[in-house]
């Protein structure tokens, strides 16, 4: 029974990193001492080891301990004992492209429908659709698959933006790129904004937030789900 919190962002504008989402985690980990924490999505410029430690200083406001999984010499093993995962944003290529290389996608995926909790912000949300291709990030390196974990039956756009009103940028906007994907595509897509998150607990996804989510399917104009909005997983 999946059991997870998927958001936008992991810091919201005014706030400190995860601080907006704490009471949430804090239910969602509840019966867990440790948390193991996967960053190879990593922001540039820091190392795996300098990232766990921003992790580990805001969940030391929960009385949460973090590990890192790179500190694991079999992470397969790391993920089937973990009783509380999360991944954290940066890079969705580089993350799933590592996925890939240490053979763990397909047991991360087992252990989250097998209902181990799990927190996803941003590249750390973008893997549990069906695949990465809605992500914003430049693709720095080329992983095996674009395939990913397929926890919710559609895509996500974190960080997703409405274009600016008398805006004289002539570029292409967020929607207009997810309706190129879908060009080529039939999975939905949900254009999840900042501040906003998904509560998925087995077959049920409900939208959380001030926001509503901008939702998106091929050959439909796109429509606003509004906060507290329930799927079908």
């Amino acid at each position: 029974m999946k059991n997870m919190i998927i958001a936008s962002t992991s810091t919201v504008y005014g706030s400190d990193y995860l601080a907006y989402l704490l009471p949430e985690i804090s239910i969602l980990f509840k019966d867990a001492d440790t948390v193991l924490f996967i960053p190879y999505a990593r922001p540039s410029g820091i190392s795996y080891d300098e990232y766990t430690r921003i992790v580990k200083n805001a969940f030391a406001k929960i009385s949460k301990k973090v590990v890192g999984i790179h500190q694991f010499d079999n992470p397969k093993e790391a993920l089937e004992n973990a009783k509380a995962i999360f991944t954290g944003g940066g890079n969705t290529f580089e993350l799933v492209n590592q996925l890939y290389k240490n053979d763990i996608l397909s047991v991360l995926k087992k252990v989250l429908e097998n209902g181990t909790p799990y927190l996803g912000t941003s590249a750390g949300g973008n893997i549990c659709g069906v695949s990465m291709m809605t992500t914003n990030d430049m693709p720095i390196v080329y992983p095996p698959s674009f395939e990913t974990l397929g926890c919710l039956p559609f895509n996500l756009n974190a960080h997703f933006i409405d274009a600016a009103q008398n805006s004289t940028h002539m570029g292409e906007t967020r929607e207009t790129r997810i309706k190129e994907f879908h060009v080529f595509n039939s999975t939905p897509v949900m254009g999840l904004r900042e501040g906003s998150w998904l509560k998925v607990k087995g077959n049920s996804i409900t939208l959380k937030g001030n926001l509503t989510a901008r939702w998106f399917v091929p050959n439909k104009t796109p429509i606003e789900i509004e906060s507290e909005s329930e799927f079908a997983g």
